[in-house]
Order: structure tokens, then C-alpha cells, then sequence
């Protein structure tokens, strides 16, 4: 037993010294940070810059994958941030990881400076890296105070160990609201070295230069491999492997120079033009010349000259040929320079060429190689700019004359950018040549265009023939496949077959092991119709052949996300084509397209192929007309209207969740999509006409959700400037409301905008029947007067004026009610005895409105400031007869908005709403409406209960961003999709019933509050609330009930657990000053709050005791009341006439018609038709309310007022 227990401790050991002497192996300093993970859990790589296997950072971790900020002053410098920690007018509202408010990113600090100031970031040293190593990242660069970005506001070098630094990445300083991608090629650095990250400003906003998820891509060098390299490759010293065609290359690929060894030897002549032109000859008969130079001798402090480090040694020292506009006037546009004469070739010895090109900018016209031998021609070109990367050529010249090399660049007269030349290696066949030989006269030039260069390829012929469109990659044309152009810099390229008439993937002699990708020239503008179609075929053997995708490449916001893609294969024949029709839109900018692809492996057994393109209904000024124009209900198409691809996201068109039919279409942004990136989506209408009068844009939305962000409309004139004619944010409920948007009347054509505004990420927001009609609209539903005044107008001694908070240079309101910031808009009437003097009014008018039989509620809010600042009365004024007062107040009530409300009973008669303010003689003050808000239900008694069915009452969520961040939301079961809730509300008992809900989602950060507010309350001696609350035993979620008075939060009551799914409570309110009542949810990291059946009776406590002298109400119905009853006689008398009327003619139409029958509607589905509007909030009835079964179990609770206070932001 003894030797057992021994020999298994000595196993013990053995085995745990084993696994310390492998994790101290692989944790040794040469193996960290070498993009390979040496240990089993990657830990020899975290942070490198990067960390773990995906060779990742994405800066969620406060350790930021140790990168630092070495910034050279504070005032200007890196650090970590937040969305929701931005400006809501800088930075990126949300990172690019998570694409929320709690993603993190890395992002400067606002400088305000007369010189600039550089702010650094610096990765942890890494090891050398292969020819192929790229970082991939996402960057944002905005210039949120229009200060300018400046030249430099963001570049990226690589600095090596005993080396200056070399600049890797200079992305053109446009500004654009939103995240784009970028690649930074790295290369080849023998070394260790450090990848810093520079932004240079001297004025800018926090944030709006930013970086985030970057990606380390193909670094590590060829590892060693179990057995020996198959055939045709070369083995490495270091035990890898490389092909054939990298031997004798130029480029050090196995990382010990291997592949570079016996190159000369062999016959091969490299010319890195590090000692100098070695046999070229830089004389040219263009007065524009190559030079032969470095960085360092062209700048060191200038990051967009040059092309920042040569291709041989990665440096700024070495050497190099270069070629840009000179700093005078560019006289040519091309420069050319020369191989020395050498002798002729044939199709087995070809003579082969290999150099590496930088073509960066857009000085960068193209690069061409033409032989000179009894004549000149091209044998090679690589046309624009690539980026900042080297890339490898490869040229086969087969002559029976002894020629020359000559390699020729066009340059362009913009204002930065070059074209460099660098490692090129002649193969043993391209022998010098000792031959007489007679330079040929260099081919005529090509002709001048036919059209202006914005005219090219515009997708309208302005040219006889369109010639101005031959070549633009529409293979209707005869030429118009040579319009696309391959960009490729790696090992995976594209040509064209000319039997077969089409595109294909082939191998190319890139290094780099990006996708191949084809090119149109510059195309545009495009019109909302614009459509690309082709037949492309992914063929072969293989299960999966490979990717082929199409992007657009936008000139002004750069490379967008791809609009198209395909994964697998088609089929295995060379004959399976599928067909593709992408939709282009409408694009402002000048743009190309761009067809991407990637084999998995190239051989004749797989195949990527793209042919037939054809750009369909592409003209700027094309729009396709709409038999119902603007007026849609998005059942089949979006009629008149088309997505902005200027923006960051698409709307889209939703099943099932509609206003229409509830089980059909309308157009939603979810905000909870993971996918969504950026701030903006819109929706545009093609452009109208003008109009003399004003029109009416009516429509039904949804905006739904804790954290749901904004939706506006907008009206863009001709020139493209924006104007806010409606706008709604925060929490509405699960349910469709109905608005109507004022057009103005407009001397110019005009377009008009849905936007949805990501400025939250839990919530969803949708918008269906729309209707665009020619005439004013009546009286809103719902109006906040952020951008309009709803067609309200001013008459009487003073003016009502649209001000707000921050316009506002009298008295009056700091904040409006529905944003609640300085910048969201108001009515309001300056009341001052110099303006308003006493007794005299100022009244504001609505538009008319359609009468109605029912009773409605007309809700709004107010605000009286200063000393006598007179009286508000609200009438109802039917168009026909004396008007009826609804409401009346008199006093200051200190700087607050109040609520008020009042019955309107229109006896079916048309009416308007009026509110008169009467001067008081004061001095300073003012009285201010907001928010007018026209319920389909009777007013509810301040005291009643809120039961939640008919809309939330008088109680709303705060919109004060320092209050809090979410909202309260509404909802029933039965049309919830998204979000856990009860199974069934506390009023009815079933799925049908509503109550407000607040979830945890992982969309918005922990511990976010949402605040729900009573109206303002007199002080009371005891007021009872009672309200039922739902939290299941999983969540853990928090809820407080607050007293708030005087900017400060009294406790009541706080509820951790309630141990069954609704509870109620009951609490005895006291309080000597006026208050509001506020339930605060705290979200957690799982499970929801509810609340219904919430209610409050003033001056009377829980025990059913009057505490309060009852006080008479401002509201005044009684001409309501009055209306009312002329409305029942009105509907009796009527009901006797029709009943008169069909005894009379009964007879008559039975004769004519014979037996009735029935027969249902012809016709099926929906058409884009106008739809009448439901005149409720919601489509659902609501049946009486039931006695539930939990009502048995009340739970009653009393807490002390004086429990905590808090101080209110």
C-alpha cells in the first residue's frame, strides 16, 4: 500500500512540475505576443494590443489590452469612454462592439487651443510580424462643432526597436456621423516593435475622433509543420513553409530570409535602391519626374507626404522611386522611367518582373508598364489609388526585339498623394542587352472626353452614342465590362473571359490574403429606383467554394457595409447561373461599386463568376411614379418614398405589427437590434411640388420601449436643408397613436423625412398609413410644438410667441414639458402690464376639428410665472355658436409645468379649441402651454383610479435626462413580442389588460432608474395611494415610491420582495408643501417591474378618513355637461327620422330589390389606399372591468413621510 501511495505522488508530481515547465515554456518573453497562441489558453497573448485567440480588442475591459495614453500635454489626449458619457451634439452616441450607450471605445478629449496639440495612444511591443499582417479597426472621425478636422485628425505609425517611426495609415479627414472601417497593412517588420496612434487638433468636441474593435489579421509567420512541405514549396530555417512563387520575390516571407538566399546567384537582379538607381534610368520626356528619395528626405512631420516607409525594409529611411504633383502648377500628368535595354524573350524564358507599388491618395492616377521595343505598348496597368499599402506586381514580357521596361505613372491634380516604386526583381531571362537600338516615338495620346468628368458615367448619355457610358461597367455596352477594373492586393484577383463574356476569380501575385475585388469607375448620382442586376455563379466539387459579395464605395463617406452576399455554391456545372437584382437607391455622392470575393481554394475544380451586369432605372432625376403618391400603408412597397443610404441604417418592413389590418405591414426599426449601428435612419419622399397653401402629412407610429429613442419628420428644401416639423420621443406604449404633421406652405420643391433617431437602445419605433393630403390639417391629436406650431395661431392685443427655453430672451420658461432641456419648444404669452396691459387678451387658436358624438378629454400643460401673470382659460368654440369654457387658472404656481384638462362635447358640431390669457397688470411674467393632448375618452376625476386601459391617466415619465435614463412603459400581454412581462394584467385578469412595465435588458447598463410622475398635488394631511405591483422572484429589480417636493425625493416606501406576482400596497401620504408622487424602478440584470391599478384620493387617508377641506376643481365642465345633453337630444331625434323614414320606404326597395342576399366584397389582399383614421389610441375594446381573484388579498402598508430625502438634479 506504501509503495502504491508513493508511486502515485511521484505521478502527481511529475505531473504537475510537467505542466509548469509547459506553461513556463510557453509564458517565455520570445513567445509572448507573437500572434501565436503558445499556451492552451492563449494567455502568452493578452494584452499584446490585442487579446486571446481572436487577436481582439474591443476596450470593454479597463485594461484596454494595454494600450496606454502617452499624449504630449493633457490638454489634448485619449481615454476611455462611453456613448452615454457623450454630448448628444459630439462623439459616437454608441461604441461599435455592442452598438449601445454602455459599449466602450477609445476616444479623445475636447481641446479648444490656438496651436495644435497631438494626442498619442500606444500599443505594448509586439514581435515582428509577416508580410501579410494587417489590423483591422473601426474609427470614427466627426466635426461636431464645425471647427474643421483639420489636415491630420487621425494617422497611425509603426515605430521598430533602433528605428524611426514609419507612417502605416492616413484616412481622409471627411467628416461623417457614424463608425467606418479601415485596414492598416502593417507588413513585414523583422523587429519588435509598437503601433502608435496619433490625432492632431486644435479645436474639436470630446469624442469626435474615435477608435474601436480592432482586429489582428494573418500576423504570425508560417508556423512549422508536423510533416515535411509538399511539393513545389520551399521549407523554411524556421520550419515553415512557403510557395514556389514567393521564392526570389523581393519579400523576406518565411521571416529568416530563406526565401531571399540564393536568389542572385541564380541570376536574379534585385534593385531595393538602397545604394542608389542601381541600372534604371529616371530620364523622361515629361517634364514631370521620378525621384529617387526616402521618407526622411521627404518628411517626417508632413503625414500625408510620401508614402510614409519603403517596401525593402519597412522604414522611414529606406529608399525608394517616387512621384507626386509638384507644389507649383502640375504641367503633366505623367512621369515615366526606364530598365536598361535588354534582350528578347520567348513564350517558355519569359523575362518576369516583380516590384511593389504604393499608390496612395488621390494624386494617384494609375500606374502602367509598357515595352518599348519597335514600338510602345502596355503589358501591365494597376489604375487609382490603393491605400497605404504595398503591394506586389508581376509582369511576363515576351518579345522577339530587344526592348526596354518602362514604367509610367499618371498623376492627378488634387491636393495630396503620390505613386511609389520599390523591390523590383528581374528574373535570369531578362538579360541585358548590348544591341543597337532606336527609340520608337511613344503612342498618340488618347482623346480628350467627350464630357465633363461629373457627366461620366452618370447613367444619363450625354454624349453622341453614349460614349460617355460605354465604359461603366454596364455589359450592355460592347466595351462596357472594361468599366470594371481589378484592386486587388493579394493573392486572389479578378479578370475577365472574353469567350464567355464574363468576370472571374483567379490567382494573383498579391501577398496579402485579402479578397479580390473588381471596381466600376466613379458612377453617379443614382436615383431612389436604381437597381443593379447580374448572374453570378459559385461552381465545383467542394461543399463550399467560397464568398462573392457587392459594396458600394461612396466618394465622401468611403467604404459602406455590403449590400449583397452569397456563401457556398450554386451548383457543381459550369452552367448553374442564379440571378441577382441588388437595390442601389438613391445616392447624393459620387460613387463605385465594388465585387468582392474570396476561394477557399482556386482550382479548375471551383469557380467564382459574375456576369450580365446592368444598372436598371439608375438616373438622379428618375423617379418612379406611385399611384397613391405619399400615401402608403406599406403592404406591398414603400410607394413614394425610399431609404437614405446617406444614412446609418434602413428601415424595414415588418410582418404582422400593423396599424392597418394587425396582422400586416408597416415600416419599424427595432432599436434592440444588435446588428444596428450609427444614429440615423431615414426614410425620404420623392420630391414634390410646390404649394400655395398648407397640406397635411396625417400618419399612425409607434414608439415603444424603456429606451426608445426619437422619431422625427422632417422637411428638406431644395437645397437640402432640414427643418423639424414633428418630433416624439421617450416611452408611448405598445400601441398605434395617430398624429397629423403640418406642411407649410412651400414657394419650392420639397421632400419630406421620416427620421428615426438612435439616441436609445432597448425600444422599437414604426410607422404605418401614411396620408398626404392638400389641405390643412385639423386639430392634432397630439401636439408638443417641437418645429411647428401645429397649425395653432395667435390673435388678440399680444402674440402668443414659439420660443424655447434657450431662445427665450424674456421671462418664461427655462425648460418645455416634453423634452424638459432648454431646447424644446413651447407656447407662450409674454403677460407683462407693457405688453399684455390688464384686462386685455391674447388668444391661441387651434385649426378645426370634425365634431364627434363621444366625449373627449383635452389634456395640456402650463406654466405660470411671476407675480399676477393673469389668468389661462382653455374654451371650446364650435364653429357655429357661443363658446364654452373647459378650464380656468389665475396663479403663479411657481417655475413648473402643471397639468390640466377638460371634457369637450361637440354635439357633432365642428369646433376649436381656444386658450385666452387675460393680463393682470404684472410685471415679468408670462403664461406657456405645452403638450396639448386630445384623448378619445372622458377625463378620469383626479382621485379615480388609473387602471391603465384607456392610456396612463395623468401620470408620466420624466423626460429629465439627469432624472433619470429609461422609461415606464405600457403594454399588455396579448401584444407583446419582445420583452418578458406578466402573463396577465391586475385589472381584467387576462393577457388583454394593460399595466406599465419596466425590464431588465442587456441593451441599457445596470442600475438604470426610470421615474414615473403623478401631476402636482396640494398638501394634504393624508392622501391615500394604493397600487398593485409585480416583480417575479427571479428579478431583481428594485422599487421605491417618492414624495416629491420642492427639488427634493421624500422616501415612502421601498419593495424588495412581494412574494406573489401582484401585491398591492396602500400608503398614507402627509406633506405641507405641494408634491408629486414618483415611482422609481431600478433595473437589474434580470426579470421586469409592473405597476397597475395605481390610485390616489386627495384628502381622504387608507383608513376612508377625511383629512382635507375639500376644495372646488379648476376644471370647468359645465358647459361639457350642457353640450352633452343637446348631443342626446340631437342623436333621439335623429333616430326617429331615420326610423320615419325607413317604415316609408321599406316597401319601395323590397319591390325594387326583390329578397335580400349577401355577398361578400370582391377582390383580395391590400392595396397602398388610404385608410380612415380609429379615433382611439387603441384598436383593442376594452370589456368592463372584472373583480379579479387577488383582489380578496389586499395588503395594506403605511409608511412615515419622513423616512430619507435626497437631493433632486
Amino acid at each position: 500500500m506504501l509503495h502504491w501511495r508513493s508511486s502515485a505522488l511521484v505521478l502527481l508530481l511529475s505531473l504537475h512540475w510537467a505542466a509548469e515547465a509547459q506553461a513556463h515554456i510557453c509564458q517565455a518573453p520570445e513567445k509572448k505576443c507573437d500572434f501565436v497562441c503558445d499556451c492552451t489558453d492563449c494567455s502568452d497573448e493578452e494584452n499584446c494590443g490585442y487579446r486571446g485567440k481572436g487577436f481582439e480588442c474591443d476596450f470593454e475591459d479597463a485594461g484596454l489590452c494595454g494600450w496606454t495614453d502617452q499624449s504630449f500635454s493633457s490638454a489634448y489626449s485619449w481615454y476611455r469612454h462611453q456613448g452615454g458619457d457623450m454630448r448628444s451634439n459630439s462623439g459616437p452616441s454608441s461604441d461599435y462592439t455592442t452598438g449601445t450607450a454602455i459599449g466602450w471605445f477609445m476616444g479623445v478629449s475636447a481641446v479648444t487651443s490656438e496651436s495644435l496639440n497631438t494626442a498619442l495612444l500606444i500599443s505594448p511591443e509586439m514581435r515582428q510580424s509577416s508580410p501579410t499582417c494587417r489590423l483591422r479597426l473601426r474609427y470614427f472621425l466627426w466635426d461636431s462643432g464645425h471647427t474643421g478636422l483639420g489636415s491630420t485628425p487621425l494617422w497611425a505609425s509603426v515605430i521598430q526597436r533602433n528605428s524611426q517611426e514609419a507612417l502605416v495609415w492616413r484616412p481622409e479627414a471627411t467628416s461623417v456621423r457614424g463608425w467606418r472601417e479601415a485596414t492598416i497593412f502593417l507588413g513585414r517588420i523583422a523587429t519588435a516593435f509598437q503601433v502608435h496612434l496619433y490625432s492632431q487638433r486644435s479645436k474639436g468636441q470630446q469624442g469626435d475622433v474615435a477608435i474601436d474593435q480592432l482586429e489582428f489579421l494573418d500576423c504570425a509567420l508560417p508556423l512549422p509543420l508536423p510533416a515535411e512541405c509538399s511539393a513545389g514549396m520551399l521549407e523554411c530555417r524556421r520550419e515553415g513553409c512557403v510557395e514556389q512563387r514567393q521564392v526570389c520575390d523581393g519579400s523576406d516571407d518565411c521571416g529568416d530570409g530563406t526565401d531571399e538566399e540564393n536568389c542572385a546567384p541564380d541570376g536574379y537582379r534585385l534593385c531595393d535602391f538602397e545604394g542608389g538607381l542601381c541600372d534604371w534610368d529616371l530620364r523622361s520626356l515629361s517634364p514631370l519626374k521620378w525621384v529617387w528619395t526616402s521618407q526622411q528626405k521627404l518628411s517626417i512631420t508632413g503625414p500625408l507626404i510620401g508614402p510614409g516607409r519603403d517596401h525593402s525594409n519597412n522604414t522611414a529611411s529606406g529608399h525608394f522611386l517616387y512621384v507626386t504633383a509638384p507644389d507649383g502648377e502640375l504641367t503633366a500628368d505623367w512621369a515615366a522611367f526606364q530598365s536598361p535595354l535588354l534582350e528578347p524573350t520567348n513564350s517558355s524564358h519569359p523575362c518576369k518582373m516583380v516590384m511593389y507599388t504604393h499608390q496612395f491618395g488621390p494624386r494617384s492616377g494609375g500606374l502602367t508598364v509598357l515595352v518599348a521595343d519597335h514600338k510602345i505598348y502596355p503589358v501591365w496597368e494597376r489604375g487609382g489609388a490603393l491605400g497605404d499599402v504595398w503591394v506586389k506586381a508581376e509582369v511576363e514580357i515576351v518579345t522577339e526585339f530587344p526592348f526596354q521596361i518602362v514604367v509610367m505613372a499618371a498623376i492627378r491634380d488634387f491636393a495630396y498623394g503620390g505613386i511609389a516604386v520599390d523591390s523590383i526583381m528581374l528574373s535570369p531571362e531578362c538579360r541585358p542587352s548590348t544591341a543597337n537600338y532606336t527609340i520608337p516615338k511613344f503612342p498618340k495620346p488618347p482623346k480628350d472626353p467627350c464630357a465633363e468628368p461629373d457627366q461620366m458615367c452618370n447613367f444619363y448619355p450625354d454624349c453622341a452614342g453614349a460614349e460617355d457610358e460605354a465604359k461603366c461597367g454596364d455589359f450592355s455596352y460592347p466595351e462596357g465590362s472594361s468599366g470594371w477594373t481589378d484592386t486587388s492586393i493579394g493573392n486572389q484577383g479578378w479578370m475577365y473571359e472574353n469567350t464567355g463574356e464574363y468576370l472571374y476569380v483567379a490567382k494573383a501575385p498579391g501577398q496579402q490574403l485579402t479578397e479580390a475585388q473588381t471596381r466600376t469607375p466613379l458612377l453617379g448620382p443614382s436615383g431612389p429606383a436604381c437597381t443593379l442586376s447580374f448572374d453570378f455563379a459559385v461552381t465545383g466539387n467542394p461543399d463550399h467554394i467560397g464568398e462573392v459579395s457587392l459594396r458600394v464605395i461612396d466618394s465622401l463617406l468611403g467604404v459602406q457595409p455590403k449590400l449583397w452576399e452569397f456563401s457556398g455554391k450554386t451548383g457543381i456545372g459550369e452552367a448553374e447561373w442564379q440571378n441577382a437584382s441588388v437595390t442601389l437607391g438613391a445616392r447624393k455622392h459620387r460613387f463605385q461599386l465594388a465585387f468582392e470575393a474570396r476561394a477557399v481554394k482556386l482550382c479548375p475544380c471551383a469557380k467564382i463568376k459574375v456576369k450580365n451586369v446592368r444598372f436598371l432605372s439608375c438616373y438622379a432625376d428618375y423617379f418612379p411614379s406611385s399611384p397613391t403618391g405619399l400615401s402608403c400603408n406599406f403592404e406591398n412597397d414603400l410607394c413614394g418614398w425610399y431609404q437614405d443610404n446617406s444614412d446609418n441604417f434602413d428601415w424595414t418592413m415588418l410582418s404582422g405589427m400593423d396599424h392597418t389590418i394587425g396582422i400586416g405591414k408597416s415600416l419599424v426599426v427595432d432599436m434592440w437590434s444588435p446588428s444596428l449601428r450609427g444614429l440615423f435612419g431615414r426614410l425620404v419622399s420623392f420630391p414634390q411640388l410646390p404649394s400655395s397653401t398648407d397640406q397635411c402629412l396625417s400618419f399612425f407610429y409607434k414608439l415603444y420601449g424603456p429606451n426608445t429613442g426619437a422619431l422625427n419628420v422632417k422637411l428638406l428644401d431644395k437645397h437640402g436643408y432640414e427643418t423639424v416639423l414633428w418630433t416624439r420621443s421617450g416611452a408611448h406604449g405598445n400601441m398605434w397613436h395617430e398624429t397629423h404633421c403640418t406642411v407649410p406652405q412651400q414657394p419650392t420643391g420639397f421632400r419630406l423625412m421620416f427620421e428615426a433617431v438612435r439616441s436609445g437602445f432597448d425600444g422599437q419605433v414604426a410607422i404605418d398609413d401614411v396620408a398626404f393630403v392638400a389641405r390643412p390639417c385639423t386639430v392634432p391629436r397630439m401636439c408638443s410644438f417641437e418645429g411647428q406650431r401645429c397649425g395653432y395661431t395667435s390673435s388678440g392685443q399680444a402674440h402668443w410667441l414659439h420660443r424655447s427655453g434657450y431662445s427665450t430672451t424674456i421671462a418664461g420658461p427655462k425648460t418645455d414639458h416634453t423634452l424638459e432641456t432648454e431646447l424644446g419648444f413651447y407656447m407662450m404669452a409674454n403677460t407683462a402690464a407693457n405688453i399684455l396691459p390688464s384686462g386685455s387678451t391674447a388668444v391661441l387658436t387651434s385649426p378645426v376639428r370634425q365634431g364627434t358624438a363621444r366625449t373627449e378629454c383635452v389634456h395640456f400643460w402650463y406654466h405660470m410665472g411671476g407675480v399676477n401673470p393673469g389668468s389661462l382659460t382653455m374654451y371650446m368654440k364650435p364653429v357655429k355658436g357661443d363658446r364654452v369654457k373647459i378650464f380656468s387658472d389665475s396663479l403663479n404656481q411657481g417655475d413648473v409645468w402643471r397639468h390640466g384638462n377638460g371634457n369637450i362635447s361637440s354635439a357633432l358640431v365642428d369646433w376649436q379649441l381656444e386658450f385666452e390669457v387675460v393680463g393682470a397688470g404684472g410685471k415679468d411674467t408670462h403664461v406657456a402651454v405645452d403638450d396639448i393632448f386630445l384623448s378619445a375618452h372622458p377625463c378620469e376625476s383626479q382621485g379615480s383610479r388609473c387602471n391603465l386601459e384607456r392610456g396612463m391617466c395623468s401620470w408620466s415619465n420624466t423626460q429629465n435626462i439627469k432624472a433619470d435614463k429609461l422609461d415606464w412603459e405600457l403594454t399588455s400581454q396579448e401584444v407583446e413580442r419582445h420583452y418578458s412581462t406578466p402573463t396577465e394584467d391586475h385589472t381584467l385578469g387576462t393577457d388583454r389588460g394593460h399595466f406599465l412595465f419596466l425590464p431588465s435588458s442587456n441593451r441599457t447598463a445596470g442600475n438604470q432608474n426610470a421615474q414615473l410622475l403623478s401631476p402636482h398635488l396640494p398638501p394634504t394631511k393624508g392622501t391615500c395611494l394604493r397600487f398593485w405591483a409585480w416583480r417575479p422572484l427571479s428579478s431583481d429589480s428594485r422599487l421605491w415610491v417618492w414624495r416629491l417636493s420642492e427639488g427634493r425625493l421624500h422616501q415612502l416606501l421601498v419593495v424588495n420582495d412581494l412574494g406573489r406576482p401582484w401585491r398591492r400596497f396602500d400608503i398614507n401620504i402627509t406633506s405641507t408643501e405641494e408634491y408629486q408622487i414618483v415611482f422609481e424602478g431600478m433595473k437589474g440584470t434580470s426579470g421586469t417591474l409592473a405597476l397597475d391599478d395605481i390610485e390616489y384620493t386627495i384628502g381622504v387617508n387608507c383608513a376612508k378618513e377625511v383629512t382635507d377641506p375639500i376644495t372646488t376643481k379648476r376644471s370647468d365642465n359645465k358647459g361639457g355637461m350642457a353640450a352633452s345633453v343637446i348631443v342626446v337630444l340631437l342623436l333621439i331625434a335623429t333616430l326617429v327620422a331615420l326610423l320615419y323614414y325607413y317604415l316609408r320606404i321599406r316597401p319601395e326597395v323590397q319591390a325594387m330589390t326583390g329578397p335580400s342576399s349577401s355577398s361578400p366584397p370582391t377582390g383580395g389582399g391590400f392595396t397602398n389606399q388610404s385608410y380612415e383614421p380609429d379615433l382611439t389610441q387603441d384598436r383593442m375594446k376594452v370589456p368592463p372591468a372584472q373583480n379579479h381573484p387577488m383582489e380578496a388579498g389586499f395588503n395594506h402598508v403605511n409608511e412615515s413621510t419622513d423616512v430619507k430625502e435626497m437631493e433632486v438634479a
